[in-house]
């Protein structure tokens, strides 16, 4: 297999609707590495919760606060940066999904789907924001 590489920066709005200009960015990828539904779709809902997280939780969905999402994919590797505009947070503080409290919240798990999901990742809050680092083998 020939070496592939794909970079790409997106300038996203603070609306809700917006995750959906990932998907196509995504989508273009897993055709190019051939990468089996069961390890893209984890991907996909990864890359989903840290955008919409982004949109919702960092900028308050503020219409003058963007988004940026940066994918750079090296032969079977991706990374994802997702960088919002907001305060920031402490993604140890975030309460266990699973736990019996916190089965019917309708938030809190997005950070633990990307801890679950992606092969790494890493929370950086910035004097800009936060960025959520995420990487995926295939």
């Amino acid at each position: 297999m020939s070496e592939f590489y794909f970079s790409k920066k997106i300038k996203l709005k603070s609306e809700k609707g917006c995750v959906k200009k990932i998907e196509p960015l995504l989508f273009e990828v897993k055709d190019k590495l051939n990468i089996k539904d069961e390890k893209f779709y984890n991907m996909l809902i990864a890359v989903s919760e840290a955008v919409n997280n982004a949109i919702i939780h960092g900028n308050k969905c503020s219409v003058d606060k963007f988004v940026i999402v940066n994918i750079e994919v090296k032969n079977k590797e991706i990374l994802i940066e997702v960088q919002d505009e907001g305060a920031g947070f402490n993604p140890d503080l975030i309460e266990d999904p699973r736990k019996p409290e916190n089965l019917l919240k309708i938030n809190g798990r997005g950070v633990f789907l990307i801890k679950e999901l992606a092969t790494s990742y890493k929370f950086i809050k910035t004097s800009k924001g936060t960025i959520v680092k995420m990487r995926f083998v295939f």
